[in-house]
């Protein structure tokens, strides 16, 4: 219930952001009419979270999530590379099975992609490309006394895929997304099996807390379904995301699985060259 009225707290006070204008026009001396679309959500959703380090169990419960994400068409390859950053922040209260613990998690999350598009048709594109994946946080297990919480810190290269396609139904333009990032390559900081952090940072201890991942050992996956449409003045945009973390270290199981359901508003912005006969007004991009 404190989730809840959290979120819908937040909402509330976000909501102005979306009865701005849609559209605004910059004069630049680019060679390209450039977008830069502007998205943010909120959400709530399930999510099932284990820690090996802090308890056998696993531990499910709600969680509340924040997407930032801010797509721009660059001037590289004609136009086709675009920059994706996206921001994820969410935090869940989640209890065992046996009902008499409870786990708390905080993970924040920021990503930088630069996608190449292939455009098939005037409705189909699929861009792919590299992308720089940043993680913290933090896990509370308040039934521990030795070591109640286990830090969350790591760095990745990624692979990311996404698929879009517009359409028009009931006289109002539809842009439909999926979008799955995958990491290949990175590093993680863990204790090792059976340390404590007290052993870590006063005791100075020189284990090997800094540990290489790959798909082997950290097989990750964040994939998200979204759906933009015009609502009055407003363009919406509501999302499934599916953000499936786990990793196998130094001994140490961890994982943190959500599904989380979102809504909120987009903003999209076109850069013009002054006087171009050819700009022309469209609610959804690219």
């Amino acid at each position: 219930m404190c989730i809840q009225k959290l979120f819908l707290s937040i909402l509330v006070l976000c909501l102005p952001l979306g009865v701005e204008n849609l559209h605004a026009q910059e004069y630049a001396d680019g060679p390209h009419n450039r977008y830069t679309s502007h998205g943010l959500t909120f959400g709530v959703g399930l999510t099932n979270v284990f820690d090996s380090y802090l308890s056998p169990l696993e531990y499910t419960g709600m969680e509340i999530r924040v997407q930032r994400e801010t797509f721009r068409q660059t001037t590289f390859a004609d136009g086709k590379i675009y920059v994706q950053t996206l921001l994820n922040a969410h935090a869940s209260a989640t209890e065992n099975t046996a009902g008499n613990a409870n786990m708390y998690e905080g993970l924040l999350s920021w990503d930088l992609g630069y996608l190449y598009k292939f455009r098939l048709n005037d409705n189909f594109s699929i861009l792919a490309g590299p992308a720089l994946d940043l993680n913290g946080g933090v896990i509370y297990n308040e039934r521990n006394s030795n070591n109640p919480a286990q830090a969350k810190a790591s760095i990745h290269l990624a692979a990311s895929g996404m698929l879009l396609y517009k359409f028009h139904w009931l006289h109002k333009d539809f842009l439909l997304r999926y979008q799955a990032t995958a990491p290949f390559l990175g590093a993680m900081f863990t204790p090792e099996y059976g340390e404590s952090y007290y052993e870590i940072f006063e005791l100075k201890d020189s284990g090997r807390h800094l540990v290489v991942t790959t798909p082997f050992s950290a097989p990750s996956l964040r994939q998200t379904l979204s759906l933009d449409f015009p609502l009055k003045q407003t363009l919406i945009r509501v999302s499934y995301i599916g953000d499936f973390q786990q990793n196998k270290v130094n001994s140490l199981k961890s994982h943190v699985w959500s599904h989380a359901f979102l809504i909120g508003f987009v903003k999209n912005f076109q850069l013009v060259k002054p006087g171009d006969s050819n700009f022309k007004h469209t609610p959804l991009q690219p």
